[in-house]
Parts: structure tokens; C-alpha cells; sequence
């Protein structure tokens, strides 16, 4: 007997399992459900978390409530100014009416599917009715860059920026997504804009072009402020010369007027004697600089000559006994070598 009354509790617990399993639903915080018979919905979705009873056989489809992500494919769109570039879009979005969204695209796999025509033709439309800089710019202020005069094109142009042909792609998109599919998108972003690869190399010629040209410009200033700073040098090393060259002549004047001063003193001492030194000195050159040359010229001169009269002055002076000798020298014509 009690074998039979746990084999019934047993029974009965697993029945009661089964029947909480299969009829009671629990909605968490991130999800919203809704419920089908034989492929037809029953009633509205829920979308507000708790516990739910519902009936056994009824299919139950869970979609999330969190926003969730949109890679599109890149596409090559040409601009309104005839540049045909690489757009790539990424977006989010979320399932704001989850009946809706079964019966239109099913699951996030049909919704992918969507939402790639629709942004898609949403990015064609603006991207293709704006200029290239509208979609590159994210502002209106450029930083104006010396010798840039696409630059200074660019800024004149500009009206939009990238920001407001996100939001008109946004608009165009949601007409659609939040009509028929029952998402909201929440924002677009182009994620990424390039030349096609055709037309990359003539840019990047232009662009370096533009470059070199502002480097040029660069250089031209530099070697003329150089020019500037090296004529500023040569003319203070001028100045600096003059000043010193003027200087080094008055002391050179000065120091020829001491000079004269004391060979004149010197001079008005003992006229004789300074005549006597003078004619030494030259003699000593001249005979020097003979032979520092290595010559062997002989020089002759005359007993008349004025260093001989020193010589008979001495000779006269030291004794009278030889002057007879003196006499026969000084009548000889002396070699000096």
C-alpha cells in the first residue's frame, strides 16, 4: 500500500512539473515574447517582465529588448560632385513591437536582410545628393592650413557636415523599418569613407603635389629670411671691421708719433752717436742679408765712405804710433763679403 501512495506522489509531482513547465512563462527584463498557435499570434506580445500562464501547445517566440548592432556591406556610391567613393555604414537598432516584427521579417536574420535595403538606399540617396566634403567633415570650422587653397574651397562650401547626412539617412530609414518591420533605428554612422582604388593614386599624386608645392613655399621664405639674416651679419662684421680697423690705425699712429718722440730726443742727445748706430745698423743688414742669401759678391768701397771716418776717428785716438799703418789700410779699397 505505501508503495502504491509513493508511486502516486512521484506521478504526481512529475505531472505537476510537466504542467508548470509547459503552462507557466517567465519574461525576464531583457526579452519580450510572443505567443503562437499553429504558426497564427494569440493575443499581444509581452513585453513586461513576470510570470505568465499560458497553454501548452502554444509556440513561444522570444526576441531581445537590448539595441543590437547593423554591419552593412561597402558599397561604391558616387558623390554629387562626380568622386565615386567606398561608403561603410554601421547602425543599431531594436525590436520595438515584437508582433509586428514576426509577422513581417520572422527573425534577426530577415531583419539583417531589412535593414540592408533600406539603409542601404537610405545611404545611396543622401551620399549621392551631397558633396564629398559633406560626408567627410564632421564640423563646419577647417583649420586653415598656409597655401591650402582646396582648403579654403572646402570651407566655403561646406553647409552640412557628416553629422547632419547621419541624421537624414536616420529619417529616411525609419520611415520604413518602424511602418512595416516594427524596429526603431536608433542612430546610423558612416564608419568609414575612401576613394575607390581607381581614382586613390590620382589623389594622392594631387595631394602630394599639394604638398611639395607648400613645402616650396616653406623653403622660398626660409632662404629669404636667411638672405635677410646673413645680409644683417655682413653688415655688422663690416661695421665691426671698420671700428677695428680704425682703432688698430690710431693706435698704429700713436705709437709711430711715440716712436718719432723718442728718436728725436734720442737724437738731439748725441747727434753723432746716433748717426754712428744708424750707420751700423745698416751695414749689419746689408751684410746680413747677404749672407742669409748665401752670395759671395764682394762690395768694394771707397776710403771716403762713412763708416771709414769712424774708423780713422778711432784709429786717431788710440795711439799716434800707428797712424802711419792706419793710413796704408784705409788707402787700400777694403773687400767686405
Amino acid at each position: 500500500m505505501s508503495n502504491k501512495i509513493a508511486a502516486i506522489a512521484i506521478a504526481t509531482l512529475v505531472a505537476a512539473y510537466a504542467i508548470v513547465t509547459t503552462c507557466v512563462m517567465i519574461v525576464p527584463e531583457y526579452e519580450q515574447v510572443v505567443l503562437t498557435e499553429f504558426g497564427k499570434p494569440v493575443g499581444e506580445a509581452r513585453t513586461d517582465p513576470g510570470l505568465y500562464f499560458v497553454m501548452p501547445w502554444y509556440q513561444r517566440h522570444r526576441f531581445s529588448r537590448r539595441l543590437l548592432r547593423w554591419d552593412g556591406e561597402r558599397s561604391e556610391i558616387p558623390t554629387a560632385d562626380k568622386r565615386f567613393i567606398w561608403v561603410d555604414t554601421t547602425a543599431r537598432w531594436k525590436i520595438i513591437n515584437p508582433l509586428k516584427f514576426l509577422v513581417s521579417v520572422g527573425d534577426y536574420s530577415g531583419a539583417q536582410t531589412r535593414l540592408d535595403d533600406v539603409i542601404d538606399s537610405g545611404v545611396r540617396s543622401v551620399i549621392s545628393g551631397n558633396d564629398l566634403i559633406e560626408a567627410v567633415r564632421t564640423d563646419l570650422d577647417l583649420v586653415q592650413l598656409p597655401g591650402a587653397a582646396t582648403v579654403q574651397t572646402a570651407q566655403a562650401r561646406i553647409e552640412k557636415g557628416r553629422k547632419v547626412l547621419q541624421d537624414k539617412i536616420l529619417k529616411i530609414a525609419s520611415r520604413t523599418t518602424v511602418k512595416e518591420y516594427g524596429i526603431e533605428l536608433v542612430d546610423v554612422r558612416v564608419k568609414r569613407i575612401n576613394y575607390i582604388e581607381d581614382v586613390q593614386k590620382s589623389i594622392f599624386n594631387r595631394m602630394i603635389a599639394e604638398r611639395n608645392k607648400v613645402a616650396a613655399q616653406y623653403r622660398s621664405e626660409g632662404k629669404g629670411k636667411a638672405a635677410e639674416i646673413l645680409g644683417r651679419m655682413e653688415k655688422q662684421l663690416k661695421q665691426i671691421r671698420s671700428g677695428a680697423y680704425r682703432e688698430a690705425k690710431e693706435i698704429e699712429g700713436e705709437a709711430d708719433a711715440e716712436a718719432t718722440k723718442i728718436y728725436a730726443e734720442a737724437y738731439g742727445q748725441d747727434a753723432e752717436f746716433y748717426a754712428f748706430m744708424q750707420s751700423l745698423e745698416t751695414w749689419s743688414n746689408v751684410i746680413g742679408f747677404r749672407r742669409r742669401k748665401g752670395t759671395k759678391t764682394s762690395l768694394i768701397l771707397s776710403t771716403d765712405t762713412e763708416i771709414f771716418r769712424y774708423l780713422k776717428a778711432a784709429g786717431t785716438g788710440e795711439a799716434k804710433a800707428g797712424a802711419s799703418t792706419s793710413n796704408n789700410a784705409a788707402a787700400r779699397a777694403p773687400t767686405v763679403n
